[in-house]
């Protein structure tokens, strides 16, 4: 059977999710970050859709359901949903299914959620998700009880493989705590690659032009990251990889943001980005955020930070407290 051509589908109403032409080996997940852990069940979805001549299909959720429930307290993201959805695909499955969680989704029993998106909808034929893994707002949805079901309906029920690196299971939540620590070495294991914050320059204030430092402004449009301080970063503009200095949070000295927002001020550089997509590795950490009493002292610290920052990278200070 012919395996359709990579794309992403976006269900917002699940009542209303259309079927597809032909069964399917899915999994079922958040995928914060797209790490090794994560990667380790996409390789068991891919194989068993080989095996079987089917489409791969990785299912997801936006918001994620932590973020419904919990809102402002919910975990900081790894990465923004259009970067989660580039990585599930550059891995080679075939579809990525993103369900709205909304309250239509939220009151679903885990019956309902099976027979309407697993089975109506995907035409389940083997799912590959977690022995922990819950779901229905009856709380009955889980591993047993989808075993159970799958032997009725017609579909197979497979456990994930655990993945440890260094004795530790390999989660978005170890991932999130390593990169508290700014152990960029550890985070970049775990995922893979590089701990990276993508997405398009918007217009700020300007207030960092005005101090002598002007930035570039990314929105993260949510109410935690999963990192705040000031670092030394690179940032890809294209194919080009610039030096830069970076501070993530909420701008204590000025005080006027709730969320937190990326500003990057590139070194050795003076063009116009807005409008441009741009990737941020982080590399080292300088300092916390910190609120300072005027906007000279502001400037200050500023200024220190690039001397900090610019000396890290001639090699100078590989070191940084």
């Amino acid at each position: 059977m012919a395996v359709k051509p990579s794309k992403l589908t976006f269900v917002r109403d699940v009542s209303n999710f259309r079927s597809f032409d032909q069964r399917s080996v899915v999994t079922i997940g958040s995928f914060d970050g797209v790490h090794l852990g994560h990667q380790a069940i996409l390789t068991q979805v891919k194989e068993r859709a080989a095996q079987l001549g089917l489409p791969s299909v990785a299912m997801t959720f936006e918001p994620q359901p932590q973020e419904f429930f919990s809102a402002e307290k919910a975990p900081a993201r790894l990465m923004r949903l259009r970067d989660k959805v580039d990585a599930l695909l550059a891995f080679g499955l075939d579809h990525v299914l993103c369900l709205q969680f909304n309250s239509a989704l939220s009151r679903l029993t885990a019956s309902d959620f099976i027979r309407l998106v697993l089975v109506d909808g995907l035409g389940t034929q083997h799912l590959i998700v977690g022995d922990d893994f819950r779901f229905g707002c009856d709380r009955r949805g889980d591993f047993k009880m989808l075993c159970e079901q799958g032997q009725m309906q017609d579909f197979a029920v497979q456990d994930t493989e655990t993945l440890e690196v260094d004795g530790q299971r390999v989660s978005s939540t170890l991932v999130r705590q390593i990169l508290q620590q700014s152990d960029f070495d550890r985070a970049s294991q775990l995922l893979g690659r590089p701990f990276t914050i993508k997405g398009r320059v918007i217009y700020g204030q300007q207030l960092g032009r005005e101090l002598g430092f002007p930035t570039a402004n990314v929105q993260l449009n949510r109410y935690s990251a999963p990192l705040s301080g000031v670092f030394a970063v690179l940032v890809r503009v294209g194919t080009e990889v610039y030096q830069g200095a970076a501070n993530v949070g909420v701008r204590p000295t000025v005080g006027d943001l709730v969320k937190p927002i990326l500003e990057v001020h590139l070194l050795e550089f003076d063009a116009d980005l807005y409008g441009k997509r741009i990737e941020v590795e982080f590399v080292a950490k300088i300092r916390n955020e910190e609120k300072f009493s005027t906007l000279d002292k502001l400037v200050e610290g500023i200024q220190r930070d690039v001397k900090q920052i610019k000396a890290w990278f001639a090699g100078a200070n590989q070191t940084i407290n």
